[in-house]
């Protein structure tokens, strides 16, 4: 059994680094200084989950209102963020969004097209130009087009740097006196009449509130508490050693998202040199503790393919594919809330897209901890939603 030493000092506790820990872990000490305490369970930095790696895509095109809603103040949180820290985490290299409009022929888009993501666009005051296959190739002669494709140009997208980020949230936190500790799993949350009691393997802490921001073992750390259907996926990415620096570096070249029969995005070259691939979703169900990290081969061929008939300069020499963990709730939403019936307690799931959100999510996560409530509009992302609660929906998400 645990032995209980009491830590009446720590008011707050949160339960994972990654993106949106270390997030909340930098708010959280923003506003009550020590009384913070983050815990994680591998070595700070890790590739166990999906907060790894140089880049991740941050844009105000999107094509769902829930998160244009959120993407003006995303901005400008992260520049606070690079404000107060002398960092450089956002890199704007304007992005495109590309349709293969014969491709995509019969199929249910939900919206995740050209004129989706152009009403989104229009309705949040978002500028845009909207591009014939001709007028990409002429800007960006780079991408090889059949002609038949449509697309949409966004100024503003760009690249987060994402070990970056997280490395800076949790440096911010220590600033501010806040505790952090790896090698710490969390075994159990069990609630008492007066505190949270957080239970670690050597250790039982009492915390005012806590917030859960533990990804692919959220339902490990809330079990008794609630219990979301969550699927695990397997995704990766790959770095191609290209030779063609200039022509893919971010002054020269965006970050696209490609949407045709597979999706697909891509980075100009950040972080390595070398370009960034990746196909969105279509990964392996696994858990934290049965993923493997080993790269599907039959993702890397399709890739390939993909680069060599669109964007053959992008290619070059494998660098290497890393694996990573999407943990995705049948509507493919994020969770941001606090537990039904245990209101010192809210959560964080990032639903395998949320970094290009993550310092603001952690900023709505502190809030709920220390007010009960957020200012900015999460209805979407409520633990009680029918997507969560109702059985019809079933565990798997649905595309």
């Amino acid at each position: 059994m645990p032995r209980t030493r009491p830590r009446t000092d720590l008011r707050h506790v949160v339960v994972g680094c990654g993106g949106l820990g270390s997030a909340a872990a930098y708010w959280l000490s923003r506003s009550l200084g020590g009384r913070v305490l983050a815990l994680e369970r591998h070595a700070l930095g890790h590739d166990h989950g999906a907060s790894q790696d140089h880049s991740r895509i941050i844009r105000y095109a999107q094509h769902q209102d829930a998160y244009a809603a959120l993407a003006r103040e995303a901005y400008a949180t992260w520049r606070d963020v690079e404000r107060v820290s002398g960092q450089t985490l956002v890199t704007e290299t304007g992005g495109l969004i590309i349709e293969d409009v014969e491709a995509r022929q019969g199929l249910t888009t939900g919206g995740r097209d050209i004129a989706g993501y152009a009403a989104v666009a229009d309705r949040h005051d978002v500028d845009f130009e909207l591009l014939d296959a001709r007028a990409v190739q002429r800007r960006w002669p780079q991408f090889r087009l059949a002609g038949t494709e449509e697309a949409m140009y966004q100024r503003r997208t760009g690249i987060v740097d994402a070990a970056r980020a997280t490395a800076t949230h949790l440096a911010l936190a220590r600033g501010h006196g806040a505790e952090i500790r790896e090698h710490s799993p969390v075994r159990a949350l069990r609630p008492t009449a007066g505190h949270v009691e957080v239970v670690l393997d050597d250790e039982v802490i009492r915390a005012e509130r806590v917030i859960v921001a533990a990804d692919a073992r959220t339902n490990e750390v809330l079990d008794g508490l609630a219990e979301i259907p969550l699927t695990v996926l397997q995704e990766q990415v790959t770095y191609y050693a290209t030779p063609n620096l200039l022509d893919f570096s971010p002054a020269r070249f965006p970050v696209f998202m490609w949407h045709g029969a597979d999706n697909f995005y891509g980075f100009p070259v950040h972080g390595e040199v070398a370009t960034k691939l990746g196909q969105h979703m279509g990964g392996h169900e696994v858990t934290a503790d049965t993923r493997t990290y080993e790269p599907d081969p039959l993702r890397r061929k399709r890739q390939e393919e993909f680069l060599a008939e669109h964007v053959p300069g992008f290619l070059g020499p494998e660098l290497y594919t890393k694996t990573c963990l999407y943990t995705i709730p049948p509507d493919q939403h994020y969770v941001i809330d606090t537990v039904p019936g245990e209101p010192r307690v809210a959560v964080g799931v990032g639903a395998g897209h949320a970094f290009k959100f993550a310092s603001l999510i952690g900023r709505i996560l502190a809030e709920l901890a220390t007010t009960g409530a957020s200012r900015h509009p999460i209805g979407t992302f409520a633990l009680d939603r029918p997507a969560l609660t109702d059985p019809s929906w079933g565990r798997a998400f649905h595309v």
